[in-house]
């Protein structure tokens, strides 16, 4: 049996707020996109907490980069804030079902710049008690999308 240790935060009369210490879920949308092929690239994404209420967002231009390059920069950049916002458990979802396939090891990662960001995220990965990661169809990753595309129409304006 694991022991939790849990806080109540009585919230003025409100609901209460319950906060699980030792074991914070946190649920992550990421994407990336270039322009081009490479091309300018922004990365986007949101960070929920286990009751769906959205905890950060961000939306960054990343200079030039290829779609790819852009996708695996949003997911490191999402489970570094995870980290920051002290996750125990990660459950990611990404509109690229290649960089999924290859962070669950069923895709080897043949070009030597992803081979890096893969290495990067999979040391951070190590530092949750559970990693999850999720192929969404675009239709239900469109918060992030919108974030790429703010992040690259203000940098290009």
């Amino acid at each position: 049996m694991e022991w939790h240790q849990r806080i109540t935060i009585k919230n003025r009369g409100h609901k209460n707020i319950m906060i699980d210490k030792n074991h914070k879920k946190i649920i992550l949308y990421t994407d990336g996109g270039a322009r081009g092929n490479p091309g300018p690239a922004g990365i986007g994404g949101v960070l929920y907490n286990e009751e769906k209420e959205k905890i950060f967002d961000y939306a960054r231009y990343i200079g030039k980069a290829t779609n790819n390059q852009a996708e695996y920069q949003s997911l490191l950049f999402a489970l570094e804030q995870a980290k920051k916002h002290g996750a125990a458990e990660v459950t990611c979802y990404l509109d690229s079902e290649l960089i999924v396939k290859q962070m669950r090891g069923e895709y080897r990662i043949k070009n030597k710049d992803l081979g890096k960001l893969f290495i990067k995220i999979w040391n951070l990965s190590q530092g949750f008690k559970k990693i999850s990661w999720h192929h969404v169809p675009r239709e239900k990753n469109k918060e992030a999308d919108a974030l790429v595309n703010q992040a690259l129409d203000k940098a290009l304006k």
